[in-house]
């Protein structure tokens, strides 16, 4: 039987990350974790309970319901990966659309929220065999991952495919505003002082401004098989 690796895959929003994550787990036959959903369904909680919007957020507030926020994947057989449920409900769709995407930043720069979600993941992959993307996985959640990737593209790139994402989800959005949430992504994630976005020191840089879902896939999938064999 071959030996299970962990598999942490940070970067830049709009890199494509989830996606290949779960094809690396569907063909590993893996579980995988999506990070960023979990911050996601914390600020889609917030927004719930009238903590934050985009005028103002109550960080002591937040901070006082971390004990009321209840995360879990469950994993959907017809999708082929497991989705986010806040609170037992599922809320994958309602924290893929813009208004969470403009506050996710905000909510990921809190300590307390951190250390909270920090915890349940390294939970989640304590026992390897997992697929983890995030921003901070290789270097604060799994330090020791057999393999780490950290994802990067031009913002302009990323920009255009999470427009033709948002657009295929129905959701009214311009390429201007979605440019803009990038590049405002970029550096609250860059410069927050705790656990800041950046590049293990033995991950894999990886561009794929230039390259198609296929072939990043294959070029991954071989990184991963390597290591698996060695």
């Amino acid at each position: 039987m071959k030996r299970k690796i962990t598999i942490a895959i940070d970067g830049f929003s709009s890199t494509g990350k989830s996606t290949i994550a779960k094809q690396l787990a569907k063909q590993l036959g893996y579980i995988y974790v999506d990070t960023g959903a979990m911050y996601r369904a914390v600020t889609l909680y917030a927004m719930q309970q009238n903590i934050i919007d985009e005028y103002h957020f109550d960080v002591d507030k937040l901070i006082a319901n971390l004990d009321k926020i209840k995360l879990n994947f469950l994993y959907n057989e017809k999708l082929g990966f497991a989705e986010m449920f806040l609170n037992d409900k599922n809320v994958e769709n309602e924290i893929r659309g813009m208004s969470v995407s403009k506050l996710v930043s905000k909510i990921a720069t809190v300590s307390e929220v951190r250390k909270k979600l920090v915890s349940l993941q390294k939970k989640m992959g304590k026992d390897k065999g997992i697929v983890m993307d995030g921003r901070d996985i290789g270097t604060v959640v799994f330090k020791d991952a057999e393999l780490k990737l950290f994802m990067t593209a031009s913002p302009e790139k990323r920009a255009t495919r999470r427009y033709k994402e948002l657009l295929d989800r129905g959701d009214d959005v311009s390429y201007e505003e979605i440019l803009k949430n990038v590049q405002y992504r970029d550096h609250i994630d860059s410069t927050r002082k705790d656990s800041p976005l950046k590049k293990a020191k033995d991950a894999i840089n990886f561009d794929n401004s230039s390259m198609g879902l296929e072939e990043q896939f294959e070029r991954i999938y071989n990184f991963a098989k390597e290591i698996i064999e060695k």
